[in-house]
Formats: structure tokens, sequence, C-alpha cells
């Protein structure tokens, strides 16, 4: 018999997440049937698109990605010592059938891991995962970079936005990125090479802007929304490009006056702008594509990774609600 421990959501999320809105359960687990396979966590994903609706009914299970190994096995695909990377959520174990369509509305909603020699394997749930997919897809397909243009990175010290910025440099662009604090810029500039990096916090973006990137700028990867995005687009050149990957700014937003922007519309329509939203889901039939592929930048040194991981099943709420107050740098995980 297997005891698994997993957490609910009891209510919608209203603000920021507190603590109260969740509860660890237990659950027993059933003895494998033909083709399943069972799954104890190692790492658990920490990401900011969790603090959407997760459901019509609560309570309702909470949704993430996990590294889990295969402890026992009735499936000849997954023998016992696989390592899997599955959107099984915040849970300790999980008995997973690959075939249940039931369970693959979500693709890819799992996949056995590629070989990651000497590093650590929980790089795939962040720089060779989901995090490295959104940006790298996301950057090259949305913005289509060209050498020597000038880029634009909101949330850049987070996980996706750190790892944008640098599939920037080794395109052959200039980097510009934002964060909320000195610490997290000198990081940018000094360890990750962007060429500048502005506290938003503490400067004008647009002053910032048009002496970082005096011709403008072409590209912008925005994970963050508001004012922050609507200054941005008032500095981009013609036939600018804008991938929007998230809008962190308003997610915990309850005053409908707060989420008021400057109206974009007079910048998008005069330069000519291409704005496109996108889910890393879109490309989800070339997943291992993108993570041999920052794996292999990661293994040349071009591209570095950070991972902000705390220990213990009990300390993921904890770390979630820290992504909004901006505790991390890099990837958020949970190391159970």
């Amino acid at each position: 018999m297997v005891l698994a421990k997993k957490y609910i959501v009891l209510a919608p999320f209203h603000g920021e997440p507190k603590k109260t809105d969740f509860k660890i359960v237990e659950e027993e687990l059933p003895a494998l049937k033909e083709n399943e396979f069972l799954a104890e966590a190692a790492y658990l994903s920490i990401d900011p698109y969790q603090r959407m609706k997760l459901g019509s009914t609560y309570p309702c299970n909470m949704i993430g990605g996990q590294i889990a190994k295969v402890i026992e096995s009735k499936n000849s695909n997954y023998p016992e010592g696989t390592w899997v990377m599955g959107h099984f959520g915040w849970r300790t174990h999980t008995i997973v059938h690959p075939d249940d369509e039931k369970l693959c509305n979500q693709k890819p909603f799992m996949y056995a891991l590629p070989d990651f020699g000497d590093l650590p394997i929980s790089l795939a749930l962040g720089a060779c995962g989901r995090v490295g997919n959104t940006a790298f897809f996301g950057f090259t397909e949305i913005c289509k970079p060209k050498p020597r243009e000038t880029v634009v990175v909101s949330g850049a010290a987070g996980a996706v936005g750190s790892h944008v910025g640098q599939i920037a440099k080794i395109l052959g662009c200039k980097v510009i990125g934002f964060a909320g604090t000195d610490e997290k810029c000198a990081w940018l500039t000094e360890q990750l090479g962007f060429h500048a990096a502005g506290n938003y916090r503490t400067v004008d973006i647009v002053e910032f802007l048009k002496t970082h990137a005096p011709n403008g700028v072409d590209c912008y990867f925005d994970n963050v929304g508001g004012e922050l995005s609507s200054s941005v687009m008032s500095q981009m050149n013609n036939f600018g490009r804008v991938a929007v990957c998230g809008s962190i700014s308003s997610y915990n937003e309850t005053d409908p006056e707060k989420r008021k922007v400057t109206i974009t519309q007079p910048y998008i329509v005069a330069k000519q702008l291409k704005i496109e939203g996108f889910l890393v889901n879109r490309y989800a039939d070339r997943t291992m594509d993108g993570i041999l592929k920052n794996l292999q930048w990661i293994k040349q040194g071009q591209l570095k990774y950070k991972e902000h991981i705390t220990n213990g099943f009990d300390t993921a709420v904890d770390a979630f609600i820290g992504l909004f107050r901006g505790d991390n740098k890099g990837k958020t995980l949970v190391k159970l």
C-alpha cells in the first residue's frame, strides 16, 4: 500500500494566494494495473500560471509539473528507475497510465527524460523543460529576432525572462532587462551578460530606454504587462514584435482601477507592431527539440541557469506565494 500526499485548493484565489487556500490530504493508492507505473516525485514545479482558475468546482487538486522516478512498473516502456516529467500536480506519488486519453489533454502530459549527463535532473522543470521551451519557442518563433536587434525582456530575473535574455545574446542581439531589485539587475548584467538592466520600481522606463536603446526597441518579450509594457511599446521601432508570455502585474490585482493602463493602440497602429500571446503547449509536438537545444547550449557554456529551491513538500505554498513577491531568481522548485 502506498499513501500519497497531495495539495488541494479549497477555493478560487482572491488576490495573492494564501496558505489558508490550501490543504494537504492523504490518499491511499490502489495496486497497479496492466500498463501502469507508480511515480515518486523528486521535484515540484512552482510557476505563475498556477495562479489561474483551476476548476469549475472546489476543492480541487493543485496543478503543476513534477520530476518523478518510476519506483514500480507494469509498463515495459517505463521500467523502474526511469525519470519522467509529468503534469501530475502537487503530490508525492502518482499512478500513471501513459495511454489514458483523459490524462493526456495537456500535451505533452508526460515524457521520459533524456540523459542529462552530469547536469542536475531538476533542469527538466526549468531550463531543459517547460520553462526553457517557453523561452526558446516564444522568443524565436514569435519575435523572430535578427542579429544586432535590440531586445527588451520584462520579468527578466525570472526563470523564463533570464532564459530569453541569454538566447537573445546567443543570437547576436542587444539585450535590456527589467527586474524588481538592484540585486537582480546586477545579476543580469554581471552574470548573464545583459547589456543593461533597470529596476522598474525606481527607474523611469521611457528615459532608461532612451539612454540604453537610443535607436529603439525591435523585440519585446513580455512577462509582466501593465504600465511597464505600455512604456516599452512606446519606444519600439516600426514593425517591432512583441511576444506576450504573461501578465504577472495583474494576476493578484483586485482593484479594477489599478488594472487600467495607458492606451497602447496608437503605438501599435503608428509603429505597425505585431503583438502575439502564446502558450508553450502550442509547440507540444516539438517538446524534445526545444529540450535538446537548450541542453546543448548549457553543455557548451552559452546558457546559464539559476534555481531557487526550497526543501520539503510542506514548503510548496510558501514558495508559490514568494513568486508574486519577487522572492525568486531563476526557476522556483520544491525538492521532496
